[in-house]
């Protein structure tokens, strides 16, 4: 069994510092690069397709990848997995800056998702072993989910005051001095963690992963472009399925899979995965909606577009705060339900938005949306790293953030499609409109307004007029579908997490049961009950008291309002006691 290392309170902040700043950089590469579309364009002359590659093929990759890379983390070491993804990053950000051609470019910024897998499970695997104590744990993992989403923000804002002054190249090479910040820091700081006996790594099960998660994430995506009916969607989506279904199959035989399907079975860890995954679907409306809302109707530059969405990004950090007192007053099922529910009213209050915008009371919307989803994705991903062996924290963490990329791309696909037909569909356009222009201005606002200047001034203000409204109805329409899935995301969460206690123990490996107390409910504060006695090298201890670091004392007893905790030698994860 793998023991947690010895890390003091300085170390403790030190390492979420270094993992925050880690994601952080991860987000904003995400979205830095569609506001320097243009000036590559330019420079470089890709076509359509190279266009769409060059935006796409990171996350891709990194979706693809991120299962293995945390399956290697959890073998080789969580540290060493991130430094070398620090390095590889470091690397293709300098090779992304300079590429010459498109297709140097599509390849740097295969590499650069490559590095950019290996780093993001690295980042929860090593906050799941250095904060061993629960409730340490979950503030933790609150911070480093507001600091995530806050990555949404603050990249437009970067690419915005960059691209202002600087070349193309150059939203690449802000990269550098942070990930020599964090190769530095975390060479000296961050403590070392593995599972001693990971056993062989399957290359099979790497292929089956690897091409089935690509292939259903590169179906959605183009589904979403191109429509369902495309050939290419529908050999995408059955390669897809039947690599996964084939690599599942294989896990159940292996003696150490990449993944232990068993996790599954853990209600806990299946209802937090498909909460994170449809919260992650709605939660795309807003970045889907907002960049075209900002810059297309009300005609703000990219810079003053992202500075406009501060405030939600705020509210998801302070979301992130709350949630951990919160479990402790409401339980997490609650928690989860609140924060949907909060996120449903703000993403309903988006109707308000119309061709002006009186923005204080836009905030009204953006702030309780935001801290919604911080505090539900805070819940989720604490629940679910909570329930994995820390001896696989590396998978577990490659699980959640695979099922928030497919839920991402999910979102985009379906939720774009609705945007996309509503917009079309609400279209008046005038007499006098070239035919060959027609498919441009209904393809999205984006394009109608590009397709606007080449017209006559009298009959371009009409067809603005028109797509601007349209637009406005599509937003409209599609801010109500989302909170309609939130909803409905809210009231999956309170049942399928009802039984999860508010503190849940150290898990030990073995046959992973679920950590729900039958008797139990989530309304449990493990501060009752009798105890099991401690687990060797204290693994199966609820943790240290305190980020202060202060002992629980000798003889494994557990911390003041904490469960004891069983040994987990028979497999199963140490268990909260019942409430009082």
């Amino acid at each position: 069994m793998e023991s947690s290392p010895a890390v003091g309170s300085f170390q403790k902040a030190a390492t979420l510092a270094i993992a925050c700043l880690a994601v952080l950089l991860l987000t904003v590469d995400l979205t830095v690069l569609h506001l320097a579309v243009p000036a590559l364009v330019t420079d470089l002359g890709p076509s359509g397709t190279q266009i769409l590659w060059i935006a796409d093929i990171y996350g891709f990759v990194v979706a693809g990848l991120l299962i293995t890379m945390g399956s290697i983390g959890d073998r080789i070491g969580r540290k060493r997995l991130l430094l070398l993804g620090t390095g590889a990053f470091a690397v293709a950000s300098v090779l992304s800056a300079y590429a010459p051609s498109a297709e140097l470019l599509i390849v740097a910024r295969t590499l650069l998702g490559v590095a950019g897998a290996a780093i993001m499970p690295s980042t929860l695997s090593i906050i799941r072993n250095v904060f061993t104590d629960p409730k340490q744990r979950t503030a933790a993992i609150g911070v480093w989910s507001g600091v995530s989403a806050s990555g949404f923000v603050v990249g437009p804002i970067v690419g915005g005051l960059l691209l202002d002054s600087f070349w193309w190249g150059s939203v690449f090479l802000i990269n550098l001095p942070i990930l020599l910040a964090i190769a530095v820091a975390g060479f000296l700081i961050l403590p070392e963690s593995r599972d001693p006996s990971p056993g062989r790594l399957d290359p099979l099960s790497v292929v089956l992963s690897v091409g089935g998660v690509i292939a259903v994430v590169y179906a959605v995506k183009e589904a979403a472009k191109d429509g369902v009916a495309q050939v290419g969607v529908g050999v995408a989506a059955l390669v897809g399925v039947v690599a996964l279904t084939v690599f599942v199959k294989r896990q159940t035989r292996l003696s150490h899979p990449l993944i232990d399907v068993r996790l599954f079975r853990r209600i806990a860890f299946s209802g937090a995965i498909s909460t994170n995954m449809f919260a992650m679907f709605a939660m795309v409306a807003q970045s889907l909606i907002f960049a075209q809302y900002f810059q297309s109707v009300l005609g703000w530059s990219p810079l003053k577009a992202g500075l406009a969405g501060l405030p939600g990004a705020a509210g998801a950090t302070l979301g992130g705060v709350l949630a951990a007192p919160l479990i402790t007053a409401i339980g997490r099922a609650r928690v989860v339900f609140l924060g949907m529910g909060l996120a449903a009213v703000g993403i309903s209050c988006y109707t308000m938005a119309g061709l002006t915008l009186n923005y204080p009371v836009f905030v009204l919307a953006m702030v309780p949306a935001g801290l919604g989803f911080g505090m539900a994705f805070t819940v989720t991903g604490d629940t679910v790293l909570a329930t994995v062996p820390k001896e696989r924290a590396g998978s577990g963490a490659a699980i959640s953030e695979t099922s928030m990329e497919v839920g991402g791309a999910l979102g985009i696909a379906v939720l774009g499609s609705v945007l996309n037909a509503a917009y079309a569909r609400g279209l008046d356009l005038p007499p006098g409109v070239p035919a060959d222009a027609v498919p441009a201005v209904e393809e999205s606002i984006s394009t109608a307004v590009l397709t606007s200047a080449s017209l006559p001034p009298d009959v371009a203000d009409q067809v603005l007029e028109s797509a601007r409204q349209s637009f406005i109805d599509a937003f409209h329409a599609t801010a109500l579908v989302a909170a309609g899935v939130i909803a409905c995301v809210a009231v999956f969460a309170l049942v399928a997490l009802r039984n999860v206690p508010k503190v849940i123990a150290e898990t030990s490996d073995g046959d992973p049961a679920d950590p729900t107390d039958p008797t139990g409910s989530d309304d449990s504060d493990g501060s009752g009950g009798s105890g099991g006695p401690a687990a060797k090298d204290g693994a199966g201890v609820a943790g240290v008291a305190g980020v202060a670091g202060v002992s629980n004392g000798s003889g494994g007893a557990a911390t003041e309002a904490e469960p004891d905790a069983a040994d987990g030698s028979d497999g199963s994860p140490a268990m909260t006691a019942p409430g009082k």
